[in-house]
């Protein structure tokens, strides 16, 4: 049988304290959701098609450092492109398809270059969406819903 001490208990507790602040301060920081916001569209001629261009910014963007979409030549290519950035970015409709995906980004500050484009005939859909991908830290951000008219 044991015999707990005050002095047992208290370096029990000592311990169990050093280990929730040790593992508290090696977590990695947390990092708010992306804020789309829709800044326009455009008319333009790709391959032959008029098509139009919907253009995007994510509001928030310096909240996210750098090396979130740095080069990552150690994680899977993006095609032929061996040098994707770490985190890629997923545009999707409101109900989920995917419209356009951006895998070499290679600074916060490109978040304000995001767009989709669709046959000018198509009706856009009312909302959309970005998902970003951290593909080292296997974490997926999910913004709010954006209009895709001003």
């Amino acid at each position: 049988m044991k015999i707990f001490t005050s002095r047992n208990v208290l370096l029990a507790i000592f311990a169990c304290i050093l280990t929730i602040s040790t593992q508290t301060t090696a977590a990695a920081p947390v990092l708010p959701n992306p804020v789309l916001q829709f800044l326009g569209q455009e008319y333009v001629d790709i391959g032959g098609k008029q098509m139009t261009r919907y253009h995007f910014d994510v509001a928030n963007k310096t909240d996210y450092p750098a090396d979130m979409f740095a080069a990552a030549p150690d994680l899977p290519a993006c095609g032929i492109n061996k040098n994707a950035s770490r985190t890629w970015v997923d545009i999707y409709n409101q109900n989920g398809k995917r419209l356009q995906g951006f895998c070499a980004l290679g600074k916060p500050g490109d978040l304000s270059q995001i767009w989709f484009a669709l046959d000018r005939e198509d009706v856009p859909p009312s909302w959309v969406y970005i998902e970003f991908n951290d593909r080292k830290t296997n974490t997926k951000y999910k913004s709010n819903l954006a209009e895709t008219t001003l």
